[in-house]
Protein backbone atom coordinates (compact mmCIF):
# COMPACT_ATOMS: atom_id res chain seq x y z
CA UNK A 1 0.00 0.00 0.00
CA UNK A 2 1.13 3.15 -0.85
CA UNK A 3 0.17 6.75 0.58
CA UNK A 4 -1.74 7.38 -2.67
CA UNK A 5 -3.71 4.28 -2.60
CA UNK A 6 -6.51 5.12 -0.16
CA UNK A 7 -7.04 8.41 -2.37
CA UNK A 8 -8.52 6.70 -5.65
CA UNK A 9 -12.18 6.69 -4.80
CA UNK A 10 -15.27 7.69 -6.49
CA UNK A 11 -16.54 9.58 -4.28
CA UNK A 12 -13.55 13.11 -3.84
CA UNK A 13 -15.55 13.47 -0.38
CA UNK A 14 -14.28 10.21 1.10
CA UNK A 15 -11.04 11.26 -0.16
CA UNK A 16 -11.21 14.50 1.67
CA UNK A 17 -12.44 12.98 4.16
CA UNK A 18 -9.55 10.57 5.13
CA UNK A 19 -7.08 12.86 4.29
CA UNK A 20 -8.48 15.69 6.55
CA UNK A 21 -8.17 12.69 8.88
CA UNK A 22 -4.53 12.23 8.21
CA UNK A 23 -3.94 15.45 8.19
CA UNK A 24 -5.36 16.49 12.20
CA UNK A 25 -3.19 13.14 13.19
CA UNK A 26 0.22 14.77 11.96
CA UNK A 27 -1.01 18.17 13.51
CA UNK A 28 -1.56 16.51 16.45
CA UNK A 29 1.24 14.69 15.85
CA UNK A 30 3.21 18.05 16.10
CA UNK A 31 1.84 19.51 18.98
CA UNK A 32 2.35 16.59 21.12
CA UNK A 33 5.89 16.58 19.77
CA UNK A 34 6.37 20.30 20.99
CA UNK A 35 4.79 19.36 24.22
CA UNK A 36 7.23 16.68 25.45
CA UNK A 37 10.36 18.98 23.71
CA UNK A 38 9.05 21.59 26.18
CA UNK A 39 8.42 19.38 29.44
CA UNK A 40 11.74 18.08 29.17
CA UNK A 41 13.26 21.85 28.73
CA UNK A 42 11.15 23.03 31.60
CA UNK A 43 12.67 20.19 33.79
CA UNK A 44 16.44 20.21 33.31
CA UNK A 45 16.08 24.24 32.94
CA UNK A 46 14.28 24.74 35.82
CA UNK A 47 11.62 26.98 33.67
CA UNK A 48 8.22 26.78 35.93
CA UNK A 49 6.96 29.39 33.25
CA UNK A 50 7.66 26.93 30.25
CA UNK A 51 5.93 23.95 32.38
CA UNK A 52 3.23 25.81 32.89
CA UNK A 53 2.59 26.36 29.53
CA UNK A 54 3.12 22.77 28.41
CA UNK A 55 0.34 22.23 31.22
CA UNK A 56 -2.00 24.61 30.16
CA UNK A 57 -1.49 23.17 25.99
CA UNK A 58 -3.17 20.09 27.65
CA UNK A 59 -6.79 20.84 26.96
CA UNK A 60 -5.89 21.69 23.27
CA UNK A 61 -4.42 18.12 22.95
CA UNK A 62 -7.88 16.25 24.46
CA UNK A 63 -10.12 18.66 21.98
CA UNK A 64 -7.60 17.10 19.15
CA UNK A 65 -8.24 13.53 20.51
CA UNK A 66 -11.95 14.23 20.55
CA UNK A 67 -12.28 15.82 17.19
CA UNK A 68 -10.08 13.05 15.20
CA UNK A 69 -12.36 10.08 17.09
CA UNK A 70 -15.30 11.78 15.70
CA UNK A 71 -14.29 12.16 12.73
CA UNK A 72 -13.18 8.65 12.14
CA UNK A 73 -16.69 7.48 13.57
CA UNK A 74 -18.86 9.56 11.47
CA UNK A 75 -16.90 7.99 7.87
CA UNK A 76 -16.84 4.30 9.52
CA UNK A 77 -20.56 5.18 9.81
CA UNK A 78 -21.29 6.80 6.60
CA UNK A 79 -19.34 5.37 4.42
CA UNK A 80 -18.61 1.77 5.80
CA UNK A 81 -15.02 1.26 4.87
CA UNK A 82 -12.84 -1.88 3.99
CA UNK A 83 -9.71 -3.09 3.15
CA UNK A 84 -7.27 -0.22 3.21
CA UNK A 85 -9.35 2.49 4.02
CA UNK A 86 -10.87 0.92 7.04
CA UNK A 87 -6.96 0.05 8.31
CA UNK A 88 -6.55 3.84 7.94
CA UNK A 89 -9.14 4.62 9.94
CA UNK A 90 -8.52 1.82 12.88
CA UNK A 91 -4.49 3.05 12.92
CA UNK A 92 -5.32 6.45 12.93
CA UNK A 93 -7.88 5.80 15.82
CA UNK A 94 -5.35 3.98 17.72
CA UNK A 95 -2.60 6.46 17.51
CA UNK A 96 -4.70 9.20 18.38
CA UNK A 97 -4.94 7.44 21.28
CA UNK A 98 -1.28 7.12 21.67
CA UNK A 99 -0.82 10.59 20.73
CA UNK A 100 -3.14 11.52 23.65
CA UNK A 101 -1.26 9.35 26.60
CA UNK A 102 1.93 11.28 25.50
CA UNK A 103 0.64 14.45 26.02
CA UNK A 104 -0.37 13.13 29.61
CA UNK A 105 3.21 11.88 30.00
CA UNK A 106 4.65 15.23 29.15
CA UNK A 107 2.30 17.15 31.14
CA UNK A 108 3.68 15.05 34.21
CA UNK A 109 6.89 15.77 33.56
CA UNK A 110 5.64 19.57 33.35
CA UNK A 111 4.72 18.84 37.08
CA UNK A 112 7.72 17.54 37.89
CA UNK A 113 9.36 20.42 37.01
CA UNK A 114 7.36 22.86 38.32
CA UNK A 115 7.78 20.91 42.05
CA UNK A 116 11.68 20.68 41.28
CA UNK A 117 11.96 24.39 40.06
CA UNK A 118 10.09 24.91 44.10
CA UNK A 119 12.48 22.35 45.58
CA UNK A 120 15.90 23.22 44.52
CA UNK A 121 18.01 21.89 41.53
CA UNK A 122 19.35 18.04 41.69
CA UNK A 123 23.07 17.21 41.53
CA UNK A 124 22.20 14.43 39.19
CA UNK A 125 19.73 13.03 37.01
CA UNK A 126 19.22 15.70 34.30
CA UNK A 127 22.04 14.74 31.75
CA UNK A 128 20.11 11.34 31.25
CA UNK A 129 16.84 13.24 31.35
CA UNK A 130 18.20 15.20 28.76
CA UNK A 131 19.08 12.14 26.77
CA UNK A 132 16.13 10.15 26.92
CA UNK A 133 14.37 13.30 26.17
CA UNK A 134 16.07 13.74 22.65
CA UNK A 135 15.90 9.59 21.81
CA UNK A 136 12.55 9.56 22.62
CA UNK A 137 11.44 12.84 20.64
CA UNK A 138 13.36 11.57 17.88
CA UNK A 139 11.38 8.41 18.20
CA UNK A 140 7.95 10.25 17.95
CA UNK A 141 9.08 12.49 14.93
CA UNK A 142 10.28 9.42 12.94
CA UNK A 143 7.14 7.68 14.06
CA UNK A 144 4.78 10.29 12.61
CA UNK A 145 6.70 10.79 9.86
CA UNK A 146 6.54 6.97 8.64
CA UNK A 147 2.64 7.72 9.28
CA UNK A 148 2.81 10.49 6.98
CA UNK A 149 4.37 8.30 3.97
CA UNK A 150 3.00 5.06 5.29
CA UNK A 151 6.93 3.87 5.27
CA UNK A 152 7.40 1.10 6.31
CA UNK A 153 11.40 0.96 7.03
CA UNK A 154 10.90 3.84 9.21
CA UNK A 155 8.26 1.94 11.31
CA UNK A 156 10.54 -0.82 11.85
CA UNK A 157 13.32 1.18 12.79
CA UNK A 158 11.26 2.88 15.78
CA UNK A 159 10.32 -0.03 16.77
CA UNK A 160 14.07 -1.93 16.93
CA UNK A 161 15.25 1.55 18.77
CA UNK A 162 12.06 0.95 21.58
CA UNK A 163 15.08 -1.37 22.47
CA UNK A 164 17.53 1.16 23.47
CA UNK A 165 15.43 3.68 25.17
CA UNK A 166 14.53 0.95 27.69
CA UNK A 167 18.15 0.00 28.13
CA UNK A 168 18.62 3.88 28.97
CA UNK A 169 16.06 3.95 31.14
CA UNK A 170 16.91 1.43 32.84
CA UNK A 171 20.80 2.57 33.51
CA UNK A 172 19.08 5.46 34.53
CA UNK A 173 17.46 4.37 36.90
CA UNK A 174 19.94 2.75 38.31
CA UNK A 175 22.31 5.65 39.07
CA UNK A 176 19.15 7.56 40.58
CA UNK A 177 18.51 5.12 43.00
CA UNK A 178 22.25 4.80 43.86
CA UNK A 179 22.08 8.80 44.16
CA UNK A 180 19.35 9.03 46.84
CA UNK A 181 20.77 6.07 48.80
CA UNK A 182 24.24 7.47 48.68
CA UNK A 183 22.49 11.01 50.03
CA UNK A 184 18.97 10.88 51.18
CA UNK A 185 18.73 14.37 51.39
CA UNK A 186 17.81 14.44 47.93
CA UNK A 187 15.37 11.50 47.73
CA UNK A 188 11.63 14.11 47.50
CA UNK A 189 14.03 15.98 44.17
CA UNK A 190 15.27 12.27 42.94
CA UNK A 191 11.99 10.90 42.99
CA UNK A 192 10.60 13.14 40.79
CA UNK A 193 13.19 12.92 38.42
CA UNK A 194 12.73 9.20 38.72
CA UNK A 195 8.88 9.92 37.87
CA UNK A 196 10.02 11.87 34.61
CA UNK A 197 12.18 9.58 33.70
CA UNK A 198 9.66 6.60 33.81
CA UNK A 199 7.54 9.13 31.92
CA UNK A 200 9.75 9.67 29.12
CA UNK A 201 10.40 5.76 28.93
CA UNK A 202 6.40 5.15 28.26
CA UNK A 203 6.53 8.45 25.93
CA UNK A 204 9.07 5.68 23.56
CA UNK A 205 6.38 2.62 24.37
CA UNK A 206 3.90 5.01 22.47
CA UNK A 207 6.18 6.04 19.76
CA UNK A 208 6.90 2.25 18.90
CA UNK A 209 2.98 1.97 19.25
CA UNK A 210 2.17 4.81 16.34
CA UNK A 211 4.75 2.50 14.34
CA UNK A 212 3.63 -0.63 15.07
CA UNK A 213 0.13 0.91 13.53
CA UNK A 214 2.04 2.16 10.67
CA UNK A 215 3.08 -1.74 9.75
CA UNK A 216 -0.37 -2.44 10.64
CA UNK A 217 -1.86 0.20 8.05
CA UNK A 218 0.39 -0.77 5.01
CA UNK A 219 0.84 -4.89 5.44
CA UNK A 220 -2.29 -5.52 7.28
CA UNK A 221 -0.66 -7.56 10.36
CA UNK A 222 -0.81 -6.78 13.73
CA UNK A 223 2.76 -6.99 14.98
CA UNK A 224 1.69 -6.05 18.86
CA UNK A 225 3.72 -8.29 21.31
CA UNK A 226 5.14 -10.03 18.98
CA UNK A 227 9.00 -10.34 17.83
CA UNK A 228 10.05 -8.93 14.97
CA UNK A 229 11.41 -11.76 13.53
CA UNK A 230 7.44 -12.64 12.96
CA UNK A 231 7.57 -9.83 10.05
CA UNK A 232 10.47 -12.01 8.22
CA UNK A 233 8.86 -15.35 9.33
CA UNK A 234 5.65 -14.54 8.06
CA UNK A 235 6.97 -12.81 4.66
CA UNK A 236 4.73 -9.67 5.67
CA UNK A 237 7.80 -7.78 4.29
CA UNK A 238 9.96 -7.30 1.19
CA UNK A 239 13.02 -8.38 0.69
CA UNK A 240 14.07 -5.15 0.28
CA UNK A 241 12.67 -4.36 3.87
CA UNK A 242 14.36 -7.68 5.39
CA UNK A 243 17.60 -5.89 5.08
CA UNK A 244 16.49 -3.62 7.15
CA UNK A 245 15.32 -5.56 10.10
CA UNK A 246 17.61 -7.13 12.83
CA UNK A 247 15.62 -10.27 13.71
CA UNK A 248 15.24 -10.56 17.91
Amino acid sequence: MKSEDYTQHISKQFNADLEEVRSHILAMGGLVEKQVVDAVQALVEADSALASEVISNEKKVNGMERRIDEECTRIIALRQPAASDLRLLVAATKANTDLERIGDEANKIAKMAIRLSEDGALPRGYIETRHIGHHVTAMLRQSLDAFARFDVDQAVAVVREDKSVDIEYESAMRLMVTFMMEDPRYIKRGLNVLWSLRALERIGDHARNISEQVIYLVKGKDIRHLPLSTLQDDHVLTSEEKKNLKTE
